[in-house]
């Protein structure tokens, strides 16, 4: 389960105030998978970072029970000096999973080659997202925080990704942040939509849908 408590989260730039959520709370059952929809801007993103805890809201609590990922495609996380390798062991270290079984899953899954023993600083960004996304398989979570990366590389390695996420459905919960209503039907049941500062929830996917096209084109 991940609770929100009173969660405010606003940016300062340029003498204005930037809103992304305005006090909200409610709770998000980690055995679900959930579409996550809002138009540019809206703070789909940040939320999502706040929510597997690499960035703080400026009020409010999240409660966190289960192993939450991080946001697949969020590289923050590598430390750029060190290589491939040697960053997935890290990360396999710190969520005490086995560090050789880690490091052949994520070169066997993201396919970049000899850049596995090269700075992650070295690599483009499609190689770091590739990494990111292998880590993120590699470690077992019980919810999935998902940005579009199953946009990231070519048709082939997409494949991969969608392939890999129909297995941990069966046994993981997720939110899946897209602006692809076919994709968020494919893989999701119920709906979060965020609008102007608040987050609502709705049971039922495409009334979630419904919603967030009358409000993105009203």
């Amino acid at each position: 389960m991940i609770e929100l408590r009173n969660v405010r989260k606003y940016y300062r730039r340029d003498g204005r105030v930037k809103t992304v959520l305005q006090d909200v709370s409610g709770r998000i059952d980690t055995r679900r998978a959930y579409a996550l929809l809002g138009g540019n801007g809206a703070g789909k993103s940040t939320l999502l970072r706040l929510i597997s805890g690499s960035e703080l809201p400026n009020r409010g609590r999240i409660i966190r029970r289960g192993r939450i990922s991080w946001p697949l495609g969020f590289s923050g996380g590598f430390h750029p000096q060190m290589t491939g390798k040697q960053n997935v062991a890290f990360i396999a270290r710190v969520y005490n999973e086995d560090v050789d079984r880690a490091i052949e899953f994520a070169e066997d899954f993201a396919q970049i080659g000899m850049h596995m023993n090269m700075p992650v600083g070295t690599y483009s960004s499609g190689m770091t997202a590739r990494l990111a996304f292998a880590v993120s398989m590699a470690v077992e979570f019980d919810f999935y925080l998902i940005d579009e990366i199953t946009a990231v590389g070519d048709e082939r390695f997409a494949e991969r990704c969608r392939e890999a996420f129909a297995e941990r459905r069966g046994r993981s919960g997720l939110i899946l942040a897209s602006h692809s209503i076919g994709t968020i039907r494919d893989y999701c049941d119920h709906a979060l939509v965020l609008r102007d500062g608040e987050l609502t929830y709705f049971e039922d996917i495409d009334e979630g849908v419904e919603y967030y096209r009358s409000a993105t084109l009203g």
